[in-house]
């Protein structure tokens, strides 16, 4: 969530601060399209999932983004002062509520990390962003890899007949020097293992501890690029 919220703030920002240009408009408009489509062509198995759901996100950005395009760039171009003063809130606005955004996704991040779990499987786009956060961050899980047993296919109990039962995603194992086609199968039985015997075969370490370790090691880097998103923001309200 906290990746989320800097990568939000960052779009957001590089489109305000060139909306004197008319063309930035349509990154919104694109954006907008786009996600709409998404969203209409996605099952409706996956209505439940609309707080992790990758189509409503770009739909909820896309708005805001052309929403404050809209209202910097006729504002500047009409000199019209109560399209600059909700240009002006509606910055202050989203700084807050990243602000709001950062907060919940600290307090509440196992929650959602445990519906993207839930739901892998009935939403492509989900999947195959929890997958790229694996293979990227080398870990398995939120926790770790047996909180896979959450989902519905992978759960180990002796009830489920699905032959995923007590697997991994293919996301989770290691790469093996050579492989040429991705075995998506290497996952399977990994949750009856312990660590160590898991180790050998995929990344054991939880995405939540990954994260934390990025974080700690490109703090600095963070906190500059936070600081340098924030203050142009900042000095725009005052301006206006």
């Amino acid at each position: 969530m906290i990746l989320l919220s800097f990568f939000v703030n960052m779009q957001l920002y590089l489109h305000t601060i060139l909306s004197h240009d008319l063309f930035k408009t349509r990154t919104g408009q694109q954006l907008l399209k786009h996600a709409v489509f998404l969203s209409v062509c996605l099952p409706e198995t996956v209505r439940d999932t609309f707080l992790v759901d990758p189509a409503v996100i770009l739909i909820v950005v896309g708005v805001v983004m052309f929403f404050i395009t809209f209202c910097g760039c006729i504002g500047a171009l009409r000199e019209n002062i109560r399209l600059l003063k909700t240009f002006s809130f509606s910055l202050t606005l989203v700084f807050l509520i990243h602000l709001a955004v950062a907060i919940l996704g600290f307090f509440y991040s196992d929650q959602f990390a445990r519906k993207a779990i839930v739901h892998y499987r009935d939403d492509l786009d989900l999947q195959n962003l929890m997958d790229y956060i694996q293979k990227e961050f080398k870990c398995c899980g939120w926790n770790s890899y047996t909180d896979w047993s959450w989902n519905l296919y992978f759960n180990c109990t002796r009830e489920n007949p699905s032959t995923e039962r007590c697997a991994v995603p293919y996301s989770c194992c290691t790469p093996v020097p050579g492989e040429t086609v991705i075995n998506t199968m290497c996952g399977f039985g990994v949750q009856t293992q312990k660590y160590l015997d898991a180790n050998k075969s995929i990344y054991p370490v939880g995405c939540a501890d990954r994260a934390v370790m990025w974080i700690e090691t490109h703090l600095l880097l963070v906190g500059a690029l936070t600081l340098g998103l924030a203050l142009p923001q900042v000095c725009i309200k005052l301006q206006l």
